[in-house]
């Protein structure tokens, strides 16, 4: 028997209502302080500069992906029917976990922390001076373990990390709603609840009866409206554009304690919980007081939401017009410059590229089929034509 709450747990959540708790462990995690850091980590990295009410943080989205999880190991008879407890705890630890290892300022991080969130998010699971680790073993000695296998996509079920991790996972079905939600948008809406109740095992892989293909239509669709409307969001990249700035400067100059951790190597585990975006923006303040005058810039571009104008596909006149106006205004091109190339390819709300990724669809006939050769729609998106976009980033003063 594995230890419950001595009542079930409520959190209030303004997507799922309420977040339910019932294991020990899983309520132990939440309140480790490594977990608790993810209120300091903004979900959607520079969005919140644009979108003005998107201020939640990878906490929520992780309880939210536990959530769900947990709603499809107790709702969905054949998940319900394929798990042991002990594995339905492998996979709600893995759920509520899976972000650990976020960093400030969202992927961006990982630029200057080279290591992956993934892989930061198993360092801390399996050390055993984290509270995590601690909390995790005094349920169960090979927990730590079997949740990373999860992580890593490595576990002998398979359909534990499709739950997490694939192409119709907890993990994207909660970014979507929440992240639609907190940005005051509706581009990320899709019926959870269709999905769930038409959602089945067969081979130990996750699929959808036929029933529930027009929902899965809409999922996937409202992927590709939130990446183009919000996640890639042109000031959004701009925002971005200031910080990686501010720290390509920072490396020549190197006098602000904050950073220095980040910048000497690789971040204990002890220094990563400490690097949140609270300390990062602590730097920025102190960055304004230094006698470095494009290190002082960029701060106060961060700080107070000066951003860069850009151009979308600009001709070579309007590059060449550009650089010289920023020339002629005292600008470094190296700092002050800046050119952004995207390719839709990388952006395509659903690939079929290899079995791992295919979104299966159960038939009449009990078969397995795949998404693209019964819908039309993510037909269609397959055949889409790789496009090259370019902009270019620069100070909106020299206009």
């Amino acid at each position: 028997m594995f230890d419950k709450t001595n009542e079930t747990k409520v959190l209030r959540d303004p997507v799922h209502g309420y977040i339910h708790v019932k294991y020990q462990v899983i309520w132990d995690c939440i309140n480790a302080k490594e977990f608790q850091r993810l209120h300091r980590i903004h979900q959607l990295g520079g969005d919140f500069q644009i979108y003005h009410t998107a201020e939640h943080s990878r906490f929520s989205h992780s309880l939210g992906v536990y959530e769900i999880t947990r709603r499809m190991c107790e709702e969905v008879d054949s998940i319900t029917a394929t798990l042991s407890e002990y594995e339905k705890i492998q996979v709600l630890c893995a759920a509520l976990l899976h972000d650990l290892g976020h960093g400030p300022f969202s992927h961006f991080f990982e630029t200057l922390h080279k290591k992956h969130h993934e892989q930061m998010t198993c360092d801390l699971i399996l050390d055993p001076e984290t509270e995590i680790h601690k909390a995790l073993v005094k349920e169960d000695e090979s927990l730590p373990q079997n949740i990373v296998l999860i992580l890593t996509h490595k576990h002998p079920k398979p359909m534990m990390h499709q739950m997490i991790s694939s192409q119709l996972d907890a993990d994207r079905m909660d970014y979507l709603l929440r992240d639609a939600y907190e940005t005051g948008t509706s581009y990320g809406n899709f019926d959870l609840e269709r999905i769930l109740r038409t959602l089945r095992v067969k081979n130990d892989s996750l699929c959808v009866k036929m029933s529930g293909m027009h929902s899965v239509e809409d999922y996937i669709m409202a992927r590709y409206h939130m990446y183009w409307q919000v996640y890639l969001h042109p000031d959004a990249k701009s925002y971005e554009i200031m910080i990686q700035q501010f720290f390509k400067r920072y490396e020549k100059i190197r006098n602000i304690s904050v950073f220095e951790p980040l910048m000497n190597g690789e971040l204990s585990n002890n220094d990563f919980y400490l690097m949140d975006e609270h300390r990062m923006f602590y730097g920025f303040q102190q960055a304004l007081a230094s006698e470095d005058e494009i290190l002082k810039d960029f701060a106060n571009r961060i700080l107070n939401r000066h951003l860069f104008e850009w151009i979308e596909d600009p001709s070579d006149q309007q590059m060449q017009d550009i650089k010289l106006k920023l020339i002629e205004s005292g600008y470094d091109l190296d700092y002050y410059y800046y050119e952004a190339i995207s390719h839709s390819k990388a952006y395509l709300p659903y690939t079929e590229n290899d079995e791992n990724q295919i979104i299966w669809m159960l038939d009449s006939k009990n078969e397995l089929v795949s998404l693209s050769s019964c819908s039309q729609i993510v037909k269609a998106l397959l055949k889409m034509k790789n496009q090259t976009n370019k902009r270019i980033y620069f100070p909106k003063e020299i206009l």
